[in-house]
């Protein structure tokens, strides 16, 4: 058979049915390429598909290319490289610098995760092992390839693509990529139509086959100010004389909340209490904002007013200290859906005081300890022991990096030619499923719902 007859092969090795693992596999007779590479979270039969068969041959694969530098988009990669990938990862300057960042810190946290597990003994494995080390992370960085917003890349015969601003985090972008005639767009995380730090997403106007996220693809985010919300909640804590813990994605959301936090004091629209940022992660991304400028909407003195008076804490004995200190106070601490990192250690010790607030600022996916926050559970567990939950636990939805529905919609309408086909993933069933007949009703595209490890054939 002809190669350039034989059909386009589209496989969804995560990101299907769920918010996390994203792997989309495309394949020619001749040629594989990998959009996306994440690891999986949240539920325990996810996370447990982190350490199944490797979900694509690696000899066999031509390149990765990352839509951007989030845990669930790129935490897979150690995993890919200890098995033997050596091929190119292409990526975004701020993706790749994100992606250091973000991959270390995961696995610094598997490494401790696993010696305190072996110390104390709440481990069923015996001993208990990281899923991938530092020393992995530092193979997969040299990998990586970096290009330009709109910079055409040649990956072989079959494949070329460039990067399209996608408004989510620092560096993330839409993937488009043209195969043997055909054009597939893969929107990876889309942002907001009016994000706070990053400018818009791109308009695109065409596409024969489109891959689209549907995280919040059943709702609308909230359209009261993120300032007047936080500025509610912190002052309604200093009220009760608690402390505000904040568990943060580092990446983006930690840079918004540092921003807001700043612009209130000065404004004294809240008191002056002090702010911990509780991040290591959070405190070098914060770093990157200034070297990549031409990525974010942000003006020099905006980059300034993120760290104004915020106290920065790296060390883990710096935590217990910030933990001793009495008094009102905001803690930003990792990570965003309260699945590990320095946050764990603030709620062990705050959870159980009624003067207390969580604020949950970010999308809590399925099986975690932030979904079951959200949820109201009256106890949590950490560190293998039990914890009520007496603290109040708010949350804010107007700062999502996320577009919602009539975001997605607005972004779907300035396609000019209706696409072959369009598949919704990167979203939980129900979210999936609101969208898909939205957009059947208001646009009348086909569309279909992707399902893990089913080959689509185009």
């Amino acid at each position: 058979m002809n190669p350039e007859s034989a059909p386009i092969q589209l496989e969804f090795l995560g990101g299907a049915g769920t918010v996390t693992g994203s792997k989309i596999l495309i394949r020619t007779q001749r040629h594989r390429v990998l959009i996306d590479c994440g690891m999986f979270q949240g539920l325990k039969q996810l996370r447990l598909l982190n350490w199944g068969k490797l979900p694509v041959d690696v000899e066999q694969l031509d390149a990765v290319i990352l839509t951007h530098g989030h845990l669930d988009h790129c935490g897979y990669l150690p995993v890919l490289v200890k098995n033997g990938y050596s091929g190119p990862i292409h990526a975004t300057t701020p993706t790749r610098d994100v992606a250091d960042v973000i991959l270390r810190d995961s696995a610094r946290i598997q490494e401790e995760d696993a010696l305190q597990a072996n110390k104390y003994g709440y481990t069923k494995h015996r001993p208990a092992r990281p899923l991938y080390t530092e020393e992995d992370v530092d193979r997969t960085m040299p990998l990586f390839e970096i290009h330009n917003a709109g910079e055409w890349v040649i990956l072989n015969e079959d494949f070329k693509f460039c990067f399209r601003n996608s408004g989510h985090i620092l560096g993330s972008a839409i993937v488009e990529l043209k195969c043997q005639g055909h054009k597939f767009v893969f929107s990876g995380d889309l942002g907001r139509r009016r994000p706070l730090l990053m400018e818009p997403p791109a308009l695109l106007r065409d596409a024969d086959f489109l891959v689209l996220e549907s995280t919040y693809g059943d709702r609308l985010h909230s359209q009261i100010s993120a300032y007047e919300e936080m500025a509610e909640v912190v002052n309604h804590t200093y009220e009760k004389g608690g402390v505000l813990v904040i568990p943060s994605f580092a990446v983006e959301r930690a840079q918004e909340l540092l921003l807001i936090l700043n612009t209130l004091r000065e404004e004294k629209s809240i008191p002056p209490i002090p702010i911990y940022l509780d991040t290591p992660m959070g405190i070098d991304v914060t770093e990157l904002y200034l070297h990549h400028r031409e990525w974010h909407s942000l003006s020099d003195s905006e980059c300034e007013t993120m760290m104004r008076d915020v106290q920065v804490v790296r060390q883990f004995e710096q935590s217990l200290r910030v933990l001793d200190k009495k008094g009102p106070k905001i803690v930003i601490a990792g990570s965003g859906m309260v699945t590990g990192g320095r946050v764990l250690y603030y709620l062990e010790r705050l959870l159980g005081g009624k003067e207390n607030t969580i604020l949950l600022v970010g999308f809590q996916a399925p099986g975690t300890r932030g979904n079951l926050l959200r949820s109201g559970a009256n106890e949590l567990k950490i560190h293998g022991n039990y914890h009520k939950v007496l603290a109040e636990v708010r949350q804010i939805g107007s700062l999502s990096a996320h577009a919602d529905q009539g975001e997605l919609m607005w972004w779907l309408s300035h396609f000019k030619e209706v696409p072959l086909q369009t598949f919704l993933n990167h979203g939980e069933a129900q979210a999936s499923e609101a969208l898909r007949l939205k957009i059947t009703d208001e646009l009348n595209w086909p569309v279909t719902i992707a399902q893990m490890g089913v080959t689509y054939e185009l």
